[in-house]
């Protein structure tokens, strides 16, 4: 299976690109997946109403991002939580995406949401994602499903290391590993079952 793990936040050493990295060492143990990790520290995605996306004119940041997605089965985001919301460049990439030229990075994919946060939160950005998301998939007359489970990542600083490896509370690594099993079964049950016949 193809993996992207995207790191929603700008910041240099996030939280968010800890735990996709984390759970890159994860997928590792496996080695039965193609990982791929996309970070939003050089992000210049133009906001909604200043500018747009088009093919033939991307950055490398827009070049990598799309390329990593459109060539995914399983799509990971994992967002910082700011304000008790999922931080504008998220929900920003996903309406500025969520156009015809893009259509295809919506279409037979399953997406995940993770939660990041450096105290007890993450729930809310994972929700709002999950929502817009959703709507996108709906919005584009696309096949694709949000994986029912989300996953928050609390105390991130305290759990994960800078190069993402596991050092905090038992329970922070069971809860982890359940949630990412959860989410490979889903999305194999997704790619391996035959498509609905049209009627």
């Amino acid at each position: 299976m193809k993996i992207a793990l995207i790191s929603t936040s700008s910041r240099k050493n996030s939280n968010s690109l800890r735990f996709v990295t984390y759970i890159q060492h994860l997928l590792a143990e496996e080695g039965l997946h193609e990982v791929s990790i996309v970070n939003f520290e050089h992000y210049d995605i133009p906001f909604v109403g200043q500018g747009s996306v088009k093919p033939d004119t991307l950055t490398p940041f827009q070049q990598e991002l799309i390329k990593t997605w459109e060539s995914a089965d399983l799509i990971l985001f994992a967002m910082p939580e700011y304000n008790w919301t999922a931080p504008p460049q998220a929900t920003n990439t996903i309406h500025q995406l969520g156009t015809p030229s893009f259509k295809h990075l919506f279409n037979d994919k399953i997406f995940a949401m993770v939660g990041i946060s450096n105290g007890r939160g993450g729930r809310q950005p994972a929700l709002d994602m999950t929502t817009v998301i959703n709507k996108t998939i709906s919005f584009t007359n696309s096949y694709s499903i949000v994986s029912p489970k989300l996953y928050e990542s609390h105390e991130t600083d305290k759990n994960l290391d800078e190069n993402g490896h596991f050092v905090g509370h038992e329970v922070y690594e069971r809860t982890a590993r359940a949630f990412l099993h959860y989410t490979l079964h889903v999305a194999q049950r997704w790619i391996v079952d035959e498509p609905a016949e049209k009627v």
